[in-house]
Formats: structure tokens, sequence, C-alpha cells
């Protein structure tokens, strides 16, 4: 651009340079390099303000007008800043950003000042005028001389540049972003409007000032009146002999403290409190807070416990009544009875469910605490940023109370209720502290016994405490906090066991709500499974509830609206009739061998699912390519599979020119959806090989395991979910890692019967499986 002028750019946070204006301003450490360019040259710079002052000077945060200024002087500060005197020369616009060399030029373009004819140079005058007397008279900011010299500007320009300049040194509600819109302007009638404006709104919020300023002269004055009339109602309550408000309180708290089996401790501080209390004036702020506080100390259930219901047949009952599966969180559960019965004095667990939403981890809580006989208490970690809702404010700051735990305890009215601390791994934090950090305390076994809320300023035993806390991820929770919980992880249900779930528990609770019976409206196996697998695509069963309760009351509407009706079936046909066209879909195999195609396993947090793995060989130079939204860790794998196929390559007579004539396309369908991780590494390496050998691959056989560069098979995760995919597909082989042999024991009996598993160690032992033909 011939027009465009390049000069250093110092951002400015909340400083303003008109033109025609000398002022000085403060040029940060990272600005350094362009004053010193500047400085070196032609002494110009282009200042411009930051749109948002917290962030970083980016182009991106930068306004795109600012002014060309002159560096008249300038001295370093013991801050490490720089104060330099400018004055501004007229204002450009950027064209564009370029950083150099650690400073960053704007390249701008001079914009022309508008003309004004002598009639309209006179009305703007006289508007500004009286405007600007009218501030300068009310405000008193503005010094007789200094309005004198401001309105002998010849320059319409330069005087809309001065009165704006003095009305930013020192603004009472207007932004920063105000002033530098009066450079954005870009004709002089609107640059007159805004500067009006600006004066305008000061006036009204002076005026409004002085209005707020009158109101509490006269409230203080009434606070005068009422004190002293509170003080002779206060004598004449006193000669005719009743006893007022404050000593009632003073005697209840009295009886309480006497009623409370305090520690010796927390008595102490308590009858030290209260005789400072008897010496206070009634009316003092000093002691409502004080008041507040015993009140808060001796309605604590100090020493108070509810006992404890160790009958495991009862607690194993009620957790299987309330729950379908999760094994390992109940079977935990009784274990702590039955110790809890050899030893009275066992520290309360601290255990942490982690899963993914939906599964029951919050009413699994509630079922256990319902089993042991306990008080309930919840509270939700989610979004909680402020240290202090954990362990309190200090007593003196106003409206200060205790922390969630204390306030939960004293509700419980027991000093061993069961504690949920709900989505603990939402915890946030920020310049007020870190929750997380306040939990160490509470949730640590050896210190939680003399756990000290800010306000009680006493300790508390929470040990008894049974905590448990919920989680999607650990990955968000810190390692301090999750060193100190016992993890128990709830994986999402399978599809058999949501049908279960369906069976015993949504469909007679869905009933129950909507006022109907099994006899009314019956829901067909077929129904539930339609729905699990073509409605839903969730870990837990929230989603599957809702629609058994919209099919529910679709039903409703069909019996009440054909009252001769006595029943109504809902089978797997009607569905679509019901809830519309069907949202998901299971993936099917190809029936038949394929060359260049592996069916593969892959584990999602809504459980198992196929992973169809294609490859195609196009004429080229060797080159691998992969699709389908891949991870970092998936890519790699691909490369290890394809170098692994060139070592096995004599084995199915590929020859050598393949490898260097044709490029290979690895793809993984649905390539919207993201996929990681290096379980499909010989899955990978079967439809590579397919392809090279032209070979067809058994479609029919399902596969999982990461591949190694040696050939090796390693064990993989999720194979419970794997398999129940596989099966749900109709697939009667699967190949698995030897070493995930083991993990077998999680898969329903049905299941395995139906299923022929091969187990392999490296690569050689699986194509010996005759899966390329």
């Amino acid at each position: 651009m011939t027009n465009c002028e390049q000069y250093p750019l110092i951002p400015q946070k909340d400083t303003i340079v008109y033109p025609g204006i000398t002022k000085y301003i403060i040029i940060e450490k990272r600005s350094y390099q362009a004053l010193e360019i500047a400085n070196s040259t032609d002494k110009l710079l282009f200042i411009t303000l930051q749109k948002n002052p917290l962030a970083d000077g980016q182009d991106n945060n930068l306004c795109h007008t600012g002014v060309v200024a002159q560096i008249r002087q300038y001295s370093k500060l013991p801050d490490n800043t720089v104060k330099t005197m400018v004055a501004g020369l007229y204002i450009a616009d950027v064209a564009s950003f370029e950083e150099r060399n650690g400073c960053i030029y704007a390249n701008v373009v001079k914009r022309t000042n508008e003309n004004l004819n002598i009639a309209e140079d006179r009305v703007y005058r006289q508007i500004l005028e009286k405007t600007l007397n009218e501030y300068a008279n009310t405000s008193g900011k503005i010094m007789p001389d200094l309005l004198t010299t401001i309105l002998q500007a010849e320059d319409i320009n330069l005087l809309l540049y001065t009165i704006a300049d003095n009305l930013s040194a020192s603004p009472l509600s207007v932004s920063v972003k105000d002033f530098q819109s009066v450079l954005d302007a870009q004709t002089l009638m609107e640059r007159l409007e805004l500067v009006v404006e600006l004066m305008r709104t000061e006036l009204e919020i002076i005026r409004l000032d002085e209005k707020i300023a009158q109101r509490v002269k006269y409230q203080m004055q009434k606070n005068n009146k009422e004190y002293h009339l509170n003080e002779k109602l206060k004598a004449i309550h006193k000669e005719m002999g009743k006893d007022d408000d404050f000593k009632a309180d003073l005697d209840e708290i009295e009886q309480k403290l006497k009623e409370q089996k305090l520690p010796d401790a927390v008595r102490e501080k308590a009858e030290r409190e209260m005789r400072k209390m008897k010496i206070m004036p009634p009316m003092s702020a000093e002691s409502t807070v004080v008041r507040n506080y015993l009140d808060w100390l001796v309605s604590l259930p100090w020493g108070t416990l509810t006992e404890d219901n160790l009958d495991m047949t009862n607690a194993e009952t009620i957790l299987e009544r309330d729950h379908y599966g999760l094994e390992k969180p109940k079977e935990r559960i009784l274990e702590y009875l039955a110790v809890r019965k050899l030893s009275k004095d066992l520290k309360g667990p601290i255990i942490c469910f982690v899963g993914p939403p939906g599964v029951g981890k919050t009413s699994l809580a509630r079922s256990i605490s319902e089993s042991m006989g306990r008080k309930f208490i919840r509270v939700s970690m989610g979004g909680v940023r402020d240290e202090a809702e954990i362990r309190g404010h200090r007593k003196t700051y106003i409206g200060s109370m205790p922390g969630k735990i204390i306030q939960s305890i004293r509700k419980a009215g027991s000093e061993n209720p069961l504690f949920l601390l709900d989505e603990i791994d939402k915890l946030g934090s920020d310049y007020r502290g870190d929750p997380a950090a306040a939990l160490l305390e509470a949730l640590d076994p050896e210190q939680n016994k003399y756990f000290v809320d800010h306000y009680m300023e006493v300790e508390f035993d929470l040990s008894k405490i049974f905590f448990i806390t919920t989680a999607n991820t650990v990955e968000s929770i810190p390692s301090a906090l999750l060193d100190r919980m016992e993890v128990i992880k709830i994986s999402g249900y399978t599809e058999q066991e949501k049908f279960h779930i369906a069976r015993k528990y949504l469909i007679p609770k869905q009933l129950k709500e909507h006022s109907l019976d099994e006899e009314r409206v019956t829901i067909d196996d077929s129904t539930v499974y339609e729905l699990v697998r073509y409605y839903t695509k969730e870990a837990g069963v929230r989603n599957l509830e809702r629609e058994i309760a919209s099919l529910i009351r679709k039903a409703a509407r069909k019996l009440t609206k054909d009252e001769t009706l006595q029943n109504v079936v809902i089978k797997g046909q009607d569905v679509e009739e019901y809830l519309g066209n069907r949202v998901f879909r299971v993936r099917a195999v190809y029936d038949d061998s394929e060359v260049g195609v592996a069916t593969g396993l892959a584990w999602t947090p809504y459980g198992g699912d196929l992973l169809q793995i294609e490859v195609a060989l196009s004429e080229g130079s060797g080159k691998l390519m992969v699709t389908g939204q891949l991870g970092d860790v998936m890519q790699e794998s691909a490369k290890t599979a394809f170098s692994v196929v060139k070592s096995r390559a004599k084995r199915f007579s590929v020859p050598a020119y393949r490898f260097k004539d044709y490029d290979l396309h690895l793809h993984v369908p649905e390539g919207a959806v993201p996929k990681d991780g290096p379980s499909a590494g010989v899955t990978m390496t079967s439809a590579i090989m397919s392809a090279m050998a032209d070979a067809t691959c058994n479609c029919r056989i399902a596969m999982t395991g990461e591949i190694t560069l040696r050939g090796k098979v390693l064990p993989v995760g999720g194979v419970k979910e794997k398999v129940l995919a596989a099966h749900r597909a109709g697939l009667k082989e699967v190949i698995l890692p030897k070493e995930n042999e083991k993990d077998l024991t999680d898969v329903p009996e049905d299941v395995k019967n139906d299923i022929r598993f091969h187990f392999v160690t490296n690569i050689d032992e699986l194509f010996d499986l005759n899966i390329l033909k």
C-alpha cells in the first residue's frame, strides 16, 4: 500500500492520546524495544488502546484506530516502567500489524480532518461552550483559567480533543472505551455528539452523587435520633423491670452451653465469648457477631452419633433393591460393615466413585446411607471456586458464616453422617483460593480429626464421617487430593445391563409416576432393546428413562382418548410410531471377506463398538496416508502396523515394488467422530497386509490388540464392552491378546458360550488363524 506508513507500536491499557495534546504515558517493559527503535530514528510512535487491558498486547487485542505521536522525553521508573512524554500528531487507521525482532509495527493510513465553513464552525463552538461551561460550574474540576484556554482553541477538532482529554483525566463512570470512540468517529458531527454525550453523562453522575450524599447525611441524622430514642427506651424498660430481648438471648445460649457435651477447648472458647458478649452494648455490631458465633457453636452436634446398622443381610438387600450390577462398590461397602462389626473405632472411609454421567454414583451413595442407617448429606462441588465455601470466612467479615462442611453437619444433626461431595472433579479456582486444597485436610484420615473451620476457630472431628465423592474423570482432580481417596471405577452399562435395569427399575418407576400399571401399559422386551440400541447412546440410563417415560405418556394419551381401550401393548416394531425415526444405528460388518478391510473393536464411554478399517492402494511413491480424524496415538499405531507388514511381506509373497510404487491410504469410517488409542494395531496390520498381498480378509472375525514393531500383541482395556459389541453384531469369533484372557471373567456366560475366542501373543499367531486368504 503506497499510502501506508510504518511505526513502532506502543499498546496502552487505560490511556488515550489525542492529536494536539501533549501528555505523559507509561510504557511497560514489553514495549521497551519499540520505544528504543522510535527514539533512535524519527521519534515517532503509533499509540493505540488494548481492547482487554488484562490480556497481552497481541494484534487481535488492539484497537485499529490510534494516534501517531512524537517522543518529547522519557525516564525509567523503579517499577521497570518508563514514563514518557509524547505529543499527539494525527489520527491513523491500522492497515496491518507486523512483528519483527521482538517489536510490533503498525502499518497505518493517516486520516484527514474534515473542513468546516464559518457558519458550521460557529454553531459547533456554541454547543461545546454551553455544555462545557455547565460541566465546569457543576463539577468544579476545570479551573476558570483552564476553561478560557480550552475555549480559545482555533481548530474545532483540537477543541474536541482537549475537552475529551480533560474528561478522561478524572472520569466518574465513563470507561476508557468511550474515550476511544472519539478517535474512532469518522465524521466531525459524530465526534461532537460523542464529546457532548460524555460531558452530559458526567453531569448526571455528579448530580446523582450529590443526591446520594444528601441522603446519607439525612440517614446519619436519623440513626443518631434512633440511637438516643433506643437508649431512652432501654432506660424505661429497666425502670419497669422488664427483661429485654438481649438478656433472653443470653439466658438461652447459657442454657444450651450447660446442656451440650462440648470438648474442653470448645467449652473454654464458648465461655470466653460469652463473658465478652455480656459486657458489650446490645446494639453494637460486635455484639451481633458474637451472638451469631455462639449460636453456631452450641448448635453443632458435638458427640451426637447415629448408631450404625451392621446387619449385612439388610444392607445387601437395600443395595440390590436400588441398583443393578455395580458389584465392586457394593462389595466395598459390605467389607466396611464387616470390619466395623469387629472394630468400633474404625475411621470413616473416603471413597471416590469415578464413572460417566448417569451410571448411578449419586443414588448409590444415598442407598449406602440408608443401608447403614446414617444421615445423608449431599454437597455439590460443581462450580465451587472460593476456598471459603469449604472452610468458611473469618467471623470478623460482614455476613461471614462457616463453610459447607460445618453447615451440612449442623443440618444433619449427627457427627457421623454419610457425606457426599458430588462432582468433585468440577472444582474451580481463582484469586479467592483453591477449594481442592482446602479439601486436603477434610479428606485426609490422619488429619480430619482436627479439622478447623475459619469461622468456628475450634477443632471439629470429621474422622467418623463416611465421605463419598463422585467424579466423571480423575484427570482434573489434583494428585494430592486424589491420593487421599480410594478410587472405585464404575464403567458404563452394557446392553444387557441396561435391559435388566429398564425391566427391574425404570419401567415400574415410570408406570408408578404416571399412575399406571403393567396391566394397562405393557412394554415388550423387544421394545427395550429397540430403545437401547437405536434411541439412546450413553453410558448411563438417564436418556433411556426419558424415552421410556415418553412411551408411557403416549400410551396414557391413547388410553384417555379411547375410554373403551383397556390395555396398550408396545412392541419393538411400534417404537417408530411413538418416538419417530431411529436416532442411532448399530454398525454393520461386511458379510463376506473383503480385500483391504478388517473388523476391529473399540471402547467408548457408551460401551463397545465395531471399527471397520479400510485400506486402499493407488499408484504413487510408497507414502502412507491416514484419515478418519485419528488421534496422535492411533496415527502412530498405523505407522507401526505398516512397518510390521513390511517385515512380514515375504510370508505372503508381497513383492518389494508394491511398497515403493504404490501409496497406501488407511481410513476409519465416520470421520466426524474423533478416534484414538493403540488397540486397533492388529486390525490395521491385518487390513494393510490384506491390501498389500491382494488377499481377502475375513470380516466376520473381530480383533483388538496393540501391535509393536517386533510384531508382539499387547493387552488392551475395555475387553468386556468390546466382546459385547461383537456379540451384539452377531460375530462368532473374536481375536484377543493372550494377556487379556483373564478379563473374560467379567463377560456374561451366555456371551462367552456364543463366541469362539482366539488368544495370540504376536502377529504371526494371528496370521496362522487364516484370516487372510
